[in-house]
């Protein structure tokens, strides 16, 4: 989702509110990775030129967010991870909104419907959702 808030993509105008100020973002430190990551596939697509993608990763570095570290996430991360089906990647953000009692922002509305009504629930929006 981070891409979205440098790269046009569908539901980049959703992605932008949530760099409006008044929200603290807390991401895990695999979200870097992970954009480096699409950022390469872009470049690899010629979607996006090796200058353009550095522009990016700056622009990312300078997001203001709290960082956690991904091994402190990981028990957790891969006690949902197989409890709700999804990957430990997707795990790793849900456990991170339950540790700070928040919500994770996601694009993947399947990841969503995964965890249906139950308690988890409350940790997890999608992006197109937003208003």
């Amino acid at each position: 989702m981070a891409v979205k808030w440098f790269v046009p993509e569908a539901h980049s105008p959703e992605a932008a509110l949530l760099l409006d100020p008044e929200h603290t973002l807390a991401v895990p430190e695999l979200l870097f990775a992970e954009v480096a990551n699409a950022l390469w596939k872009k470049c690899r697509r010629r979607e996006l030129r090796p200058g353009e993608v550095r522009l990016v990763l700056r622009g990312l570095a300078a997001v203001p967010v709290e960082i956690t570290s991904t091994r402190s996430l990981m028990t957790a991360a891969l006690d949902l991870a197989l409890r709700v089906g999804c990957t430990v990647y997707d795990a790793i953000y849900l456990a991170l909104a339950i540790h700070h009692d928040c919500r994770m922002v996601t694009a993947d509305r399947r990841l969503r419907e995964r965890l249906g009504a139950g308690t988890l629930a409350r940790h997890i929006s999608v992006l197109s959702q937003l208003d």
